[in-house]
């Protein structure tokens, strides 16, 4: 066995070890417990604001139908039935708020809020409301803000104060026909609760109907901004009077709670639930932009590109060496890669000098025009020194008479 393996097996051996320790510790330190963890609420539970107190109704053998909408064309009211409709009463139509009305006038019990105290009522008709005698208070009538929307405390033998209907519409009813049966308020703060009677039957209104909801706050979003804390319904204190409040005709028939379904939008339920999905998407998309960002700060002219061209570099150098005095060294160079080329396509022609040599490169090129016999004899003789023009046209008639051989 050579050392390398010896090597192997200790590491392994070690490793081994420590994960036995390791493990060890753990279970000596590793108690078994069971913890009980509230799942959210799907289906029912959670669309429906008042569905524990529907449970609760049930479970004290009170026939409950909770439901939506009204729908009085499917669901007959019963003479001693109790109606709860938990939205906005401006939802209602205006033939089932007459509908409703003629019931209650046959001996039923119709429990309706006020609208929500940020959105202004102003000189609208308000269906219920108004043909009770209730006069709602809005926010540009007088006195204090805080008499007009404060908390109302509620006070149980035994226990602290409760506060409620906190920012809640208030109202009055000395436009009602007769006096309320129980009022909470005065004239001076408004009134957040009263029963009305109206025919054989009764009309409870309220400031609201937040301590009816499964959670903290409105079961809708529109009448109020979320709390912290559990069910309304299950504080003892709210139980209390929601027990006053469905007294009139409890168990004497059905209770209605008409409800409007709180669906969460589509973006609350991604970012509340699908989180272990977008948020690493969120983490590499930032990376991603971290990566391709160039730099901070305001933005620049891109700084421009060195230039690669070989004939601008062929070209500058010419001018440098020109404008520096060697001129001559270029006229050489171009003369003796024009007479390199001829000595490999006209041996004869490259071998002589002088007029002879001008005369058979003319007959070389008598088609080409601008290849006389005086510019090819001009091009073979230097130019004069700083005679820029005859520079230039020699340099030109060389290239040109080494490119048509």
């Amino acid at each position: 066995m050579n050392r390398q393996a010896v090597y192997a097996i200790l590491v392994v051996l070690v490793l081994g070890l420590l994960g036995f320790a390791g493990y060890s510790l753990w279970r000596q330190d590793f108690v078994r417990s069971e913890e009980m963890v509230d799942m959210p609420r799907t289906g029912e539970a959670a669309s429906n604001p008042l569905y524990v107190l529907k449970l609760a109704l049930l479970k004290d053998g009170v026939k409950v139908d909770a439901r939506q909408r009204l729908l009085l064309s499917t669901h007959t009211l019963g003479q001693r039935d109790t109606v709860l409709i938990y939205r906005d009463p401006r939802t209602l139509a205006a033939g089932d708020a007459k509908a409703l009305l003629e019931w209650v006038a046959r001996g039923g019990h119709l429990i309706v809020r006020t609208p929500p105290w940020r959105e202004r009522v102003g000189e609208a008709r308000v269906p219920v409301l108004d043909d009770v005698g209730v006069t709602l208070l809005d926010a540009s009538d007088g006195g204090e803000h805080a008499q007009r929307n404060g908390c109302a405390q509620l006070f149980e033998r035994g226990r602290q104060a409760q506060s409620m209907f906190c920012g809640s519409r208030r109202f009055y009813f000395y436009n009602a026909e007769s006096e309320p049966e129980a009022a909470w308020g005065d004239e001076d703060t408004a009134y957040v609760y009263a029963r009305l009677p109206y025919g054989d039957g009764k009309v409870d209104v309220l400031a609201d109907l937040d301590f009816l909801s499964n959670r903290g706050g409105s079961g809708l979003s529109m009448f109020g901004g979320p709390r912290l804390g559990g069910d309304e319904i299950a504080q003892a204190s709210n139980a209390a009077f929601a027990r006053q409040v469905l007294a009139p005709n409890y168990k004497a028939g059905t209770v209605h709670l008409i409800y409007a379904a709180e669906v969460p939008s589509l973006w609350h339920t991604l970012i509340v639930n699908s989180w272990m999905a977008w948020l690493p998407l969120l983490l590499w998309l930032l990376a991603w932009l971290w990566q391709r960002m160039q730099r901070f700060g305001p933005l620049r002219p891109a700084p421009a590109m060195e230039r690669r061209s070989l004939l601008e570099h062929v070209v500058a150098s010419g001018e440098h060496i020109y404008r520096y005095g060697y001129g001559p060294s270029l006229y050489a160079s171009v003369r003796a890669a024009f007479l390199l080329r001829l000595r490999r396509r006209d041996p004869y022609a490259a071998s002589i000098e002088g007029e002879p040599q001008v005369e058979l490169l003319a007959q070389r090129y008598k088609n080409e025009p601008g290849l006389g016999p005086a510019q090819i004899r001009d091009a073979l003789a230097a130019p004069l020194a700083r005679d820029h023009a005859a520079f230039r046209t020699r340099i030109a008639t060389l290239i040109r008479m080494r490119n048509r051989l």
